[in-house]
């Protein structure tokens, strides 16, 4: 529906979908996802002009709405501490222990347009199948004797595009630099280890993060090289390709 619908409305006029509950999920590489009701589900479109800054960068989108779902609740007074990370490349996770959110975008390009569809989903008041944010928040209250009031689905993604908007237009302003600083605050990567190839592969450390949202990994004796996933790999992170 908001597929049809993205190329029928006024460029001014923003257009989000938003489900209560979700029987038919796509993931990256066909994964399918069950999301029951007290998840934060919703389809955005946004458009990109190709000649700007994130135009020419548009693998970062997905960067930049991890990082917003992330600063949804942590840019709230009393919920900054909440361990709510982002994991490259389109993941959101608790600490580094347990996912409970993804992303997942789609562009078309039309003339000197793209039209990007950005589907995000994070659970916020449902405990199962893993964890919410509402339980991070009970566990930070039993932890730190703070009373921080449990979030809202509705809440949640009124913060993640307001936040989103934001870091759009710091981006074509100012570029990756302008961002990164503020991604690398929540993201859980910096300094682990990875293998490339294959499980036997050569040992890389991840240093950052390429201008245009490629992993970059430090392998001994051969400097900082960017990679991306295998494609095939369910644990993202387990097998990096270095592309030709």
């Amino acid at each position: 529906l908001i597929g049809r619908l993205m190329f029928e409305l006024p460029e001014e006029m923003g257009l989000i979908a938003i489900a209560v509950r979700q029987t038919q999920g796509k993931g990256r590489g066909g994964n399918v996802w069950l999301s029951p009701i007290g998840c934060a589900l919703s389809t955005l479109h946004i458009t990109i002009p190709l000649h700007s800054n994130l135009g020419q960068r548009i693998p970062f989108i997905q960067h930049l709405v991890s990082l917003a779902v992330v600063e949804s609740v942590r840019s709230i007074p009393g919920y900054e501490d909440i361990d709510l990370r982002v994991k490259w490349p389109n993941d959101i996770y608790y600490s580094d222990l347990m996912k409970l959110g993804g992303v997942l975008v789609n562009s078309t390009l039309i003339e000197t347009t793209f039209h990007i569809l950005i589907g995000f989903g994070f659970n916020v008041s449902n405990s199962n199948p893993t964890i919410c944010i509402n339980d991070l928040i009970t566990k930070f209250n039993k932890e730190e004797g703070t009373t921080l009031k449990p979030l809202t689905t509705d809440c949640l993604i009124a913060r993640t595009v307001t936040v989103l908007e934001r870091l759009i237009d710091i981006f074509q302003e100012k570029g990756p630099n302008g961002v990164l600083p503020r991604y690398y605050k929540y993201w859980i990567h910096s300094g682990k280890q990875v293998h490339l190839y294959n499980e036997e592969g050569p040992t890389a450390w991840i240093v950052g993060i390429d201008d245009y949202g490629f992993l970059q990994v430090h392998e001994e004796g051969k400097g900082v090289e960017s990679v991306h996933p295998d494609g095939n790999s369910f644990d993202m992170l387990k097998n990096l390709i270095v592309p030709k």
